[in-house]
């Protein structure tokens, strides 16, 4: 294991995660997932030796955390955090830069391999265009990958994103995550990210660490899905008191986008109904009777009907 914790509690004054024994290898993607408030990114600061650990150790490749400088750990792990200060009067191009300044004292020039690794970092982010702008005429979503550009950069074995598709749309949402992909199979780095997006989990990670209860429950992704039926309940986003769920036999985004629908236009029992999503229509089944309706306005003109 490249990241092992071991009997690790983390927090402040009380612990928010306690006696965690877990660890990632390289080319490990890992989900970073729980409710807010539950130290995901307390966690992130103690794995990074910026916060003080209650009990237990981190260790890096075999060495404990709280032994190792700044530079070290620098050397060891990459971050980019969803809310970061943003340098004054520096370019995109300068920033992803300074991740390549770990490895020199400040006043040095960057080899020419370096500047030729920033500028296949720029155009991998498709950031091109924008690689002389100053950072402050960056869009939210351009100026976060060019913070990830900066952790790329840095060449270290792990990559630690605290929420890294905050700010950014589905296409650019894609470009990153491919790419983190491609770091850790093809290049054996070791991602640990933050979301609050199960669903990451399914298209893009390999593990899960999801925090509930103060404790840690880490595995192979879809087996934490299994055995947390929670993370794909719709029944978590009720409104209402009043709304009685029909049953729904489809698959759980179909399923997930029908209760979203229904919860958030009926207040009634419908359990009395049976929603079946077969060969693209929705067949509602009432006693003996089958409806089959093709778009979400369909069904609501037959439940708005009267019983």
């Amino acid at each position: 294991m490249f990241l092992e914790l071991n009997n690790t509690s983390i927090g402040y004054k009380t612990p928010l995660i306690k006696e965690v024994n877990t660890g990632l290898a390289l080319g490990d993607i890992c989900l970073l997932i729980g409710n807010n408030g539950v130290g995901k990114t307390t966690l992130i600061k103690s794995i990074l030796n910026q916060t003080d650990l209650l009990n237990g150790e981190v260790l890096l490749n075999g060495i404990k955390t709280k032994t190792l400088s700044s530079k070290e750990m620098a050397e060891q792990i990459a971050v980019v955090f969803s809310k970061s200060q943003i340098p004054a009067n520096y370019t995109l191009r300068d920033l992803i830069s300074f991740g390549k300044y770990i490895h020199y004292p400040y006043y040095f020039e960057l080899k020419e391999s370096d500047q030729q690794e920033v500028e296949e970092i720029i155009k991998s982010l498709n950031l091109t265009q924008y690689r002389d702008f100053q950072l402050t005429e960056l869009s939210d979503g351009n100026l976060q990958k060019a913070f990830i550009g900066r952790a790329l950069a840095q060449n270290s074995p792990m990559i630690i994103l605290d929420e890294p598709t905050t700010h950014l749309d589905e296409e650019n949402k894609i470009i990153i995550l491919k790419l983190l992909r491609n770091l850790a199979k093809v290049h054996k780095k070791l991602i640990l990210f933050s979301s609050h997006d199960w669903r990451l989990a399914k298209e893009f990670a390999d593990k899960i660490w999801l925090i509930h209860d103060q404790k840690i429950d880490a595995g192979i992704a879809e087996e934490i899905l299994l055995k947390h039926n929670e993370l794909l309940n719709p029944e978590l986003f009720d409104f209402t008191e009043s709304f009685v769920p029909p049953k729904i036999s489809a698959p759980d985004f179909h399923k997930e986008m029908l209760y979203s629908f229904l919860q958030k236009n009926f207040t009634k029992d419908l359990s009395f109904l049976k929603f079946t999503f077969q060969d693209g229509f929705w067949v509602i089944f009432e006693a003996d009777k089958q409806i089959k309706c093709s778009s979400f306005t369909e069904i609501a003109n037959f439940l708005a009907k009267p019983y």
